[in-house]
């Protein structure tokens, strides 16, 4: 409220009075024949009310609020001096005098600006030139702006650089012929015609021979005492702008470079208009020195822009350009960087589409925030990324990323949680295992939400404690599966147990009904008013399993006529699904994988197929060893069987489980890609070979 008062009245002189519990006055100070047009003991005794002549009638609330120790501010149009802001403010322990009256009415134009010790004190007092807390490089401008103007002059503007405000890394031009951007503009009047003609947000260039190059070339402050009509006139021409002329006619200007640390920033220019007392040479010298301090205030703004920029676009590189997995998953996600007051963090989150009908979903956080944290966030997302591709196990995953935890923090200290599952869209199994993160929130088709119990275990990088240990539940069909950073559900004015509770509140049993679109903005609803909001990172995954129909498995036995079996199964699977088309390719794979199979492992087999987003051919066996890729020599009897498998396939690979391992390679299925949309070209089919290894007929059973 005083800071707008103060706004109302750009220049004022005050008067304090003493008053009782009744508005009687009791105090007054030299200076009530200045400001209110009467000696001070002729104010003695005085009821207040008789002192104004518009607004009287509020007097009572006051004196009601001062009584219960509230301050309150007014105008009123007092007698003599007209509009002044009032404020009471209460006293305590007084004896008689129950509050003090603070009386500010505006200074004539003639008599304004002329106390050069007001002027310094209002300028450096203020608490943005004392401490430059803001880092918005905009609203700092502003703010430096309205400290300017009513207290040093009538209009003030900022102008600085273009490289600074686009972020550029080299400067380049840094003179008078610098591209520049005029980024705030004040006034104490309500003449829009100054707005109009230097607009805010401008991107311009200076003219030569004009006071605005002339303070930039120099990197000094130019001093016009008083701009003549011909001067003005000569400005507008050089400019080609028309109202400049009748803008700067009659005024006093001083331009005022901003430089910080041996670098020009840009320039402050200061106007008083017609009727105000001019610029002086000691006024040049106060306003070179409050330049110099909002020189360091928009430079440190700069820099820290800079640095959140570059900390954030590093941040969004790394993560994922698009989410996959199977198409009976629903997976929607939403990342919200930290507010302005807090920087850039290292949370990520990840969906990645796993060959037979599963998906990773991972959310991690780095502890931290900066360009540091980014780049770790970084390493660990390409790696989990890599163990998620290579089919390790959620535990086995964190394990290895914990080892390289442990091995950054040898050089300097970093650690990181995250939450790791795989779910299963065949089986409807879901695998978690998670590094000291905030539980998983699962709600079940039944409509019952439970923060999923996972082994404790320390956050990556912090050695000592339990290892890390995966669980494992059985999920109905369309259930929901939630993982998150400490950001959504934590924050300075909330407990955690609050957001906890707050976020399964969100999930109950009408969200299984409910758009995950329209989740996903509930979970979010709140939270962009925080100016101290940390980085938060969301997955939601509604989980359903395949249709019965896109896959099916046979066990066979361990016997060399295994491999005939496999082919007639596969053959007459495609021919069910309709892709007979990929039956020569499909049946040659399938004997190859179930080949090796029988050679070189015991027990039986378990051949399975599914048709997803592509064809995708698994072998079983209860073998731990996994097979190695090499090219055999021309008189090798063996070892052709993989080199065969990687020409054909799209993709092959391996994974262990807890009776042995999986061999599996997949087929694109005509129409489609492998994220299911169509393709732009004709597919290759059966050309989908190489000169070196045509690709043969297999037998007919």
């Amino acid at each position: 409220m005083a800071r707008r008062a103060t706004a109302s009245l750009p220049d004022s002189a005050s008067r304090t009075l003493g008053i009782d519990a009744d508005g009687g006055i009791v105090q007054s100070g030299r200076n009530a024949a200045a400001v209110l047009g009467a000696e001070p003991g002729d104010l003695l005794g005085t009821p207040l009310a008789e002192l104004i002549e518009e607004g009287a009638d509020q007097l009572e609330g006051l004196l009601r609020a001062v009584a219960e120790g509230q301050e309150r501010t007014a105008v009123w149009r007092m007698r003599g001096p007209g509009e002044a802001v009032v404020t009471l403010q209460p006293m305590v322990g007084g004896g008689d005098l129950a509050a003090l009256v603070h009386v500010r009415v505006a200074l004539p134009s003639a008599e304004r600006f002329q106390d050069p010790v007001q002027v310094r004190r209002a300028l450096f007092d203020d608490p943005l030139t004392r401490f430059g807390a803001n880092l918005d490089l905009d609203q700092c401008a502003r703010e430096l702006a309205d400290v300017a103007v009513p207290h040093y002059c009538n209009v003030a503007a900022i102008v600085v650089l273009e490289s600074l405000v686009a972020a550029d890394e080299t400067p380049g031009v840094t003179g008078g012929s610098a591209v520049l951007r005029r980024i705030a503009l004040a006034t104490d009047s309500h003449d829009m015609d100054w707005a109009a003609t230097f607009p805010t947000g401008e991107v311009l260039v200076y003219p030569p021979d004009t006071p605005y190059r002339e303070c930039l070339d120099r990197r000094e402050a130019v001093h016009l005492k008083q701009i003549t009509a011909e001067d003005a006139a000569a400005i507008a021409a050089a400019w080609r702008r028309a109202p400049v002329r009748e803008l700067l006619d009659d005024v006093s200007m001083v331009m005022l470079p901003l430089i910080a640390q041996d670098s020009l920033l840009g320039m402050m220019i200061c106007t008083r208009t017609a009727g105000f007392r001019r610029f002086d040479a000691y006024d040049v010298e106060i306003g070179m020195e409050f330049a110099s301090r909002a020189a360091i205030v928009i430079d440190n703004a700069r820099r820290f822009s800079r640095e959140r920029a570059t900390a954030l676009t590093l941040q969004r590189s790394l993560l994922p350009n698009r989410l996959s997995h199977p198409s009976s998953v629903e997976v929607r996600h939403r990342y919200l960087p930290g507010s302005k007051l807090v920087e850039v963090g290292g949370d990520w989150y990840e969906s990645i589409a796993l060959p037979g009908g599963r998906v990773a979903l991972i959310v991690g956080d780095v502890a931290g925030h900066g360009v540091k944290a980014a780049v770790t966030m970084g390493r660990l997302r390409t790696a989990l990324h890599t163990l998620a591709n290579l089919d390790y196990p959620p535990a086995d995953a964190l394990h290895i990323l914990h080892e390289l935890m442990t091995e950054l923090g040898e050089q300097e200290p970093h650690f990181a949680t995250c939450v790791y599952g795989v779910y299963d869209a065949t089986t409807g199994l879901l695998e978690i295992a998670s590094a000291g993160h905030l539980p998983p929130l699962l709600l079940r088709a039944d409509g019952t939400a439970e923060y999923l119990d996972l082994p404790d275990a320390p956050p990556l990088g912090v050695v000592g404690g339990n290892p890390i240990e995966s669980r494992e539940y059985a999920v109905e069909d369309g259930s929901m599966f939630v993982i998150y950073t400490d950001g959504l559900v934590e924050s300075r004015g909330r407990d955690i147990d609050d957001g906890l509770a707050r976020l399964r509140g969100i999930f109950d049993a009408s969200a299984l009904g409910r758009p995950m679109e329209e989740l996903a903005k509930a979970c979010l609803a709140g939270v962009y008013d925080d100016h101290h909001r940390d980085d938060i990172a969301l997955l939601i995954a509604r989980l359903r399993r395949l249709p019965s129909d896109t896959h099916g498995s046979w066990t066979l036995p361990n016997d060399p006529a295994a491999v005939r079996r496999a082919r007639g199964l596969v053959r007459a699977q495609l021919e069910e699904w309709g892709l007979a088309e990929l039956s020569y390719t499909a049946e040659l794979l399938a004997s190859e994988l179930v080949t090796n199979a029988v050679r070189y492992s015991p027990g039986a087999l378990e051949l399975r197929l599914l048709r997803e987003r592509t064809l995708v051919v698994e072998v079983m066996d209860r073998s731990a060893a996994l097979p190695r890729l090499r090219r055999a020599a021309d008189d090798d009897e063996g070892g052709r069987g993989l080199l065969v498998v990687s020409e054909f396939a799209r993709r092959w690979g391996t994974r262990r489980t807890s009776l042995g391992k999986v061999v599996w390679c997949d087929l694109p299925i005509p129409g489609t890609d492998p994220d299911g949309t169509a393709f732009t070209e004709e597919w290759p089919g059966q050309n989908h070979h190489t000169d070196e290894f045509p690709l043969p007929r297999p037998p007919r059973d």
